[in-house]
């Protein structure tokens, strides 16, 4: 029976809200997920007291409790919050708390922080909740081998080890409850140019178990695990969400048991993936896990969107400057760099009004094509006699500033470096396996490595005032171990890869940074802690790129993906299409392009002047505002926009990528506005008119070409509006600013 005078405290923020019982041994979680409010003491006994589950048939003879820390020692059959050895020992973990500490946050939210010891093992245990005012929970612990000669945190002494063993931690994650009704799993794959794909399945007893094990999240990765009430979607249904910010291997799962979790029925989770003695804790060492990020709303995955584009936006770091309309060099010349092309490419990005100019692969020693050359981190003499100086002040006389691509973590066998330095290759030590892409991956945890790419990347960024990085990252990283006797390196290659981006930015405060791994390989807020953007995919085809972009708007807003126009036909499909249907989808993010300018007609670089200026000046509402999809009965239609913060001002594109039985589409509402305000409507023409599968109309649409016409919003976004057919591969673009 549930103890009365065990205190409960409650996190609560934007709706949402943790609470916890502060039980001996161990605290349990009674709740998470909508806000119960401000519990009174008899509230929360009565909470306690409904969080006390049933004693099965052939089961322990007391309820089994779903603790913070959950083992089984708990009774818990399922995946234990961590795992691990004492040279063969203390494998049985048996944690006490020994402190708790709270506080609050005045703008919502607040953390507390759970002290447990584990006297077998001689592990301590340092859990911590911080709910942010977004409604995010940030989960983390540090869990400390206790220096030899020392105590516990209760005074026990060590285990039987002895006090000079290392701890062998094979596993530290951290789970929260779900509740019966969470019943349907949402989570990604992909592959390369076909970034986070979704598929759902049911929630079934057992295990669903998503690893990583490619030293970085990798294009299939899954992202953001979603269960939520069955049929969910992105404007209906509860839905309970989890993302780990960490840069290389990982876990994620949902684990439903027949005697469920506590009183509630099953557990979502997540954590790093950690290698076969990969973390072995020495005396008064500690593994501080990477910070798992848990989410929850009523309101469907544009709920759970909008509380992750929130929580980034409030980051001090965020991007809070216009996003520059960029052109990339890669499209438009691969390694061809010629300086006069590069020098009219320059000027035709110009005359469009592109505001970086960046260089890709190509520029640095040997580098003519992708076999050679990486790691040797210096101009290439041969084709830039001069150094790169006569391309970047071009750029920079014409108003633009320049960025440069680089792989610092990679190398070619056919570079000086590799030559020079053989043993700073990472690989096992009876020989490398097979290469990818033509290169293999440094060792950036050995010390002269890391060395050597900080000034290598500083010397550059500095000689040429280097404000945007492109930064790649283009093979998996299979057999990652060092050293003569093949230490496994995954989790020392991130955190190396971290401090390595820490430093630079701390030499250069200035300096952006693009996440990018063939495509969007890496993309986790571990790695947007340290950088401002992420390329999405290598895919610029527009069909692809509306799904691509859709899903990866599911954990990050637009400010924060790069979104380019490409040529057709694409490079990576083959697909043609027509430049407003690509315009209009490079448009919902931080837009650039990708192509030769100095090949295309004068209608074509007229059409690129008229996208950017619409860029420019839609980039506040674009960049700020709440990222909305409706949801609609295939995925050959897709209506998808941004409503200001205030609900001012809206975009939505209306897009088709394939054609479909219907002939009309009927109303579709428009999602994200007041049914109780009165708007006025446009269609934005810049771009052109797309190609309509019919003879004329709907009304509305007639006149809205024209002009503003004013709806009310019980029109707009209750009854819906009846939308065009549109022939596939093109869009529309419907502008919606309120008047009372």
């Amino acid at each position: 029976m549930a103890d009365a005078s065990v205190p409960i405290t409650a996190l609560r923020a934007a709706g949402t809200s943790l609470v916890v019982e502060l039980t001996e041994p161990v605290p349990r979680v009674l709740h998470w997920g909508a806000d119960l409010g401000a519990l009174t003491e008899a509230a929360l006994a009565a909470l306690a007291l409904t969080g006390e589950p049933a004693v099965l048939n052939n089961s322990i003879d007391i309820p089994r409790r779903f603790t913070v820390w959950p083992t089984e020692a708990d009774g818990w059959s399922g995946t234990p919050a961590h795992f691990g050895h004492l040279d063969g020992t203390s494998t049985a973990p048996r944690l006490a708390t020994t402190r708790v500490a709270h506080h609050e946050n005045p703008e919502g939210g607040g953390e507390l922080v759970l002290e447990l010891a584990d006297t077998g093992a001689g592990l301590d245990v340092t859990l911590s909740y911080r709910l942010e005012p977004s409604g995010v929970l940030g989960v983390s612990a540090e869990l400390t081998r206790r220096a030899a000669g020392g105590q516990d945190r209760t005074g026990g002494a060590h285990g039987p080890a002895g006090d000079d063993a290392p701890y062998d931690l094979a596993q530290a994650f951290t789970l929260l409850p779900l509740p019966r009704r969470a019943t349907e799993i949402l989570d990604f794959t992909g592959k390369w140019s076909r970034e986070r794909s979704p598929q759902r399945r049911p929630l079934g007893h057992g295990t669903h178990s998503r690893e990583v094990r490619r030293g970085k999240p990798g294009v299939d990765s899954p992202y953001l695990l979603t269960v939520g009430t069955p049929g969910f979607g992105f404007r209906t249904g509860e839905v309970w969400g989890v993302h780990v910010a960490w840069s290389g291997d990982q876990r994620y799962l949902v684990e439903q048991l027949p005697e469920g979790a506590g009183s509630h029925a099953s557990a979502l989770g997540g954590g790093e993936l950690l290698r076969a003695g990969e973390i072995r804790l020495a005396p008064g060492e500690t593994f501080r896990t990477p910070v798992t990020h848990f989410a929850w709303s009523a309101e469907g995955l544009d709920g759970l969107a909008d509380r992750f584009h929130t929580l980034l936006r409030a980051r001090p770091g965020h991007p809070h400057t216009a996003r520059p309309l960029v052109l990339n060099s890669w499209e438009a010349v691969y390694f061809d760099h010629d300086l006069d092309h590069l020098l009219r490419l320059v000027d035709r990005a110009a005359e469009v009004g592109v505001e970086r100019f960046v260089l890709d692969d190509g520029w640095f020693a040997g580098r003519r094509a992708d076999n050679a050359g990486l790691g040797d981190w210096t101009v290439d003499p041969a084709v830039w006699p001069d150094g790169l100086s006569p391309l970047v002040d071009h750029v920079r006389a014409l108003g633009m500033d320049f960025g440069l691509w680089v792989e610092p973590e990679m190398v070619n066998l056919d570079s000086d470096l590799a030559r020079e330095h053989p043993d700073w290759v990472l690989g096992p030590a009876a020989g490398l396996g097979p290469s990818a892409r033509h290169q293999y991956v440094l060792d950036v945890a050995n010390p002269e490595v890391w060395s050597y790419l900080l000034q290598s990347l500083d010397k550059l960024v500095a000689a040429y005032d280097i404000a945007f990085l492109k930064w790649d990252h283009n093979r998996e990283l299979h057999e990652a171990v060092h050293g003569p006797r093949d230490r496994p390196a995954a989790h020392a290659q991130v955190d190396a890869l971290y401090r390595l981006l820490d430093a630079l930015r701390e030499r250069h405060p200035a300096l952006e940074i693009e996440s990018c791994s063939s495509g969007g390989g890496r993309v986790d807020l571990g790695i947007l802690a340290r950088t401002d953007r992420v390329w999405a995919s290598d895919c610029n085809d527009p069909v692809e790129r509306q799904t691509i972009q859709r899903w990866t708007g599911q954990l990050l807003p637009p400010e924060l993906v790069g979104t380019h126009i490409g040529p057709s036909p694409s490079h990576t499909t083959a697909r043609v299409s027509t430049d407003a249907f690509r315009l209009a989808t490079a448009l919902f993010g931080h837009a650039g392009i990708e192509q030769d300018l100095t090949l295309c007609p004068p209608e074509e670089l007229a059409r690129l002047t008229a996208w950017t200026a619409l860029y420019r000046e839609l980039r506040p509402l674009l960049h700020g505002g709440r990222t909305v999809r409706a949801d609609l009965e295939d995925d050959v239609r897709l209506l998808h926009g941004v409503v200001a913060p205030d609900g001012s001002a809206a975009l939505y594109c209306w897009a088709r990528v394939a054609t479909s039985a219907e002939g009309q589409s009927g109303r579709v509402r428009l999602p994200g506005l007041a049914a109780d305000a009165r708007y006025e409507v446009r269609i934005r023409t810049d771009l052109g008119l797309p190609s309509f599968h019919q003879t004329s109309g709907p009304a509305w649409l007639t006149e809205a070409v024209e002009g503003w016409i004013p709806l009310p919003g019980a029109v707009l976004t209750l009854a819906g509006l009846p939308m065009p057919t549109l022939n596939p591969e093109y869009a529309l673009l419907i502008e919606v600013r309120r008047t009372s």
